[in-house]
């Protein structure tokens, strides 16, 4: 099995499955792991690798709604070598106080690669746990910041511009935005999986469908950059994935006061309709990152 039908089946065991976190007594916990080979290309510092770990599942605590209160990641490597093992930590314990959380240690393991697993944990907001379903015909759909950054930041990388990429790879996770949206989102997600996916995702979950105009998609500049304009960025824009942003559902008449009350820019890039996952009128293939 790929890892799109490992978590359907998952799915159909596990009755907590199919959010991007799970919820358990007021809190809100998740999980991830990272290889160096598929997950941090040549030229990531173990600053940018503990950072984008422990980011990766601080931004799933983000798309619930919730606010973060702690991560812990386990560290694992053919030798420990003290700088490296300083770095990840840094980098671990700064992307937590970015958004308000603390790094609390972990575990060290051997392994023939550098690996690391994380976990966070948040709390749920008074308002509730915002989920992947619930997006209504009608609803405008919305996306915070820029799609691109990661796959501008891997072109980088193989370009040998490691500092520049290094930088990219460092996302703030959208968790201050996640709060402020809770209480209004209908439906909302990470798009770790690229947006494309997590269209096609949010649309089976809440039994709808989506219409968007690319135009209207925010691509960061930085791809643009390297792609060689908009055009060519917004293919990978949509479908690299690793960015961190979210994606939402919310009632039309919510979005002004939305942008009043998120710090991070929001951009609406189409409407909820009853089936089917389209982009300038035409079928938006279900594309994505896989692990």
């Amino acid at each position: 099995m790929d890892e799109r039908a490992a978590l359907a089946m998952l799915a159909g065991e596990l009755d907590p499955a199919g959010d991007d976190a799970a919820v358990v007594d007021g809190l809100v916990v998740t999980t991830d792991m990272l290889h160096e080979t598929t997950d941090f290309p040549d030229g990531t510092t173990r600053y940018t690798a503990g950072w984008r770990a422990v980011g990766a599942s601080l931004s799933d605590i983000g798309a619930m709604g919730a606010e973060a209160v702690a991560a812990v990641a386990v560290y694992a490597d053919s030798e420990f070598e003290e700088g490296e093992l300083r770095a990840f930590v840094g980098g671990a314990s700064d992307v937590c106080e970015a958004v308000g959380a603390e790094y609390v240690g972990g575990d060290l393991d051997s392994h023939t690669e550098f690996t690391t697993a994380t976990t966070a944990i948040g709390r749920v907001p008074e308002t509730g746990s915002v989920r992947r379903a619930g997006a209504r015909p009608g609803d405008a759909v919305c996306v915070t910041g820029e799609l691109g950054r990661s796959a501008a930041a891997l072109e980088l990388f193989g370009r040998g511009e490691t500092e520049r990429a290094n930088e990219l790879f460092r996302f703030t996770p959208r968790v201050a935005a996640g709060r402020a949206l809770a209480p209004h989102a209908t439906a909302m997600m990470d798009v770790s999986d690229g947006l494309a996916r997590s269209l096609h995702q949010l649309a089976e979950a809440g039994d709808c469908g989506f219409a968007v105009d690319s135009g209207a998609i925010p691509v960061a500049g930085a791809l643009a950059e390297v792609a060689g304009g908009r055009k060519e960025a917004l293919e990978p824009a949509t479908t690299f994935g690793e960015d961190f942003e979210l994606v939402f559902a919310v009632p039309e008449d919510r979005l002004r006061e939305l942008e009043a009350a998120t710090e991070v820019a929001i951009a609406r890039i189409g409407t909820v309709r009853e089936e089917g996952v389209v982009m300038d009128g035409e079928t938006l293939a279900d594309e994505g990152y896989t692990h």
